[in-house]
């Protein structure tokens, strides 16, 4: 039962105010553009290795992003398999069915990142002959593929994707997006007092692109025991995190990623 319920601004409604956790120190959001390619090819289980089929898409997956990662114009571009993929929230689930009961449930076990000098070139490497072989590549393997551009909106600090690491993706359903980010950044601070979280970069699809998602939160812990064991046993969780998206409509649907 939500409790305490009040009006945090931006139409933010906070409930459980009784826990409280320091505010977090904002960096400047970066000029960057982003192409977030995501797709489902098997189900994802801790204690599950890849097939032999997903295995050879990613070594094929990574040589093309070897060559795009020389192009002029792209920054990065990381290729990342998915560790586990959590149930998600019961009440989050609850607002999908009943607000859309067809919507897509992400369930992404391969992702590629590429990062790019800026928006504009995120759009016109579309038309890059090796970035199409790629996307056609991902997209013909696939059950179910979602690919858009983005740009950072809000951001605690940069990710690094050239260490090992347990990567976060949360895909952010929401009605409004003058609520979502006032409430991301009150959840975050949860992330950055119980699990040490230092960087998080939240991208939100550019104007014009066709996505499923109001924003989409990124960042990185060094290992699986920074974070795993408080999503499972942490009790302000649920009613600090989960309780505020729940009250103001927004459901997140995180995955945990290694670099593959």
């Amino acid at each position: 039962m939500l409790s305490m319920m009040r009006d945090g601004g931006w139409g933010m409604k906070i409930v459980n105010e009784h826990i409280q956790f320091p505010e977090i120190e904002y960096e400047a959001p970066n000029t960057t553009g982003y192409i977030h390619l995501a797709a489902e090819i098997e189900r994802t289980l801790p204690i599950k290795p890849n097939s032999k089929a997903k295995k050879k898409l990613i070594v094929r997956v990574k040589e093309l992003c070897s060559r795009l990662s020389e192009l002029n114009e792209v920054v990065s571009a990381h290729v990342l398999d998915a560790f586990v993929i959590p149930p998600g929230n019961k009440p989050g689930r609850k607002i999908l069915e009943k607000n859309n009961p067809d919507i897509h449930i992400p369930a992404y076990d391969l992702v590629v990142q590429i990062e790019t000098t800026s928006v504009a070139t995120a759009k016109s490497l579309h038309e890059n002959n090796l970035f199409k072989e790629l996307f056609d590549l991902l997209k013909q393997a696939t059950r179910y593929f979602h690919s858009f551009v983005a740009k950072n909106v809000k951001k605690i600090g940069e990710v690094d994707k050239n260490r090992p690491g347990i990567f976060l993706y949360n895909y952010f359903f929401a009605d409004d997006l003058d609520v979502v980010l006032p409430v991301w950044e009150y959840t975050g601070r949860w992330f950055a007092n119980k699990t040490g979280l230092d960087n998080s970069t939240l991208l939100m699809p550019v104007e014009g692109e066709s996505c499923e998602y109001a924003v989409i939160n990124h960042c990185r812990w060094d290992s699986p025991i920074d974070i795993i064991p408080h999503l499972i046993f942490r009790p302000s969780l649920r009613p600090y995190v989960l309780g505020n998206f729940t009250a103001n409509n927004i459901v997140a649907i995180p995955i945990l990623y290694k670099l593959a």
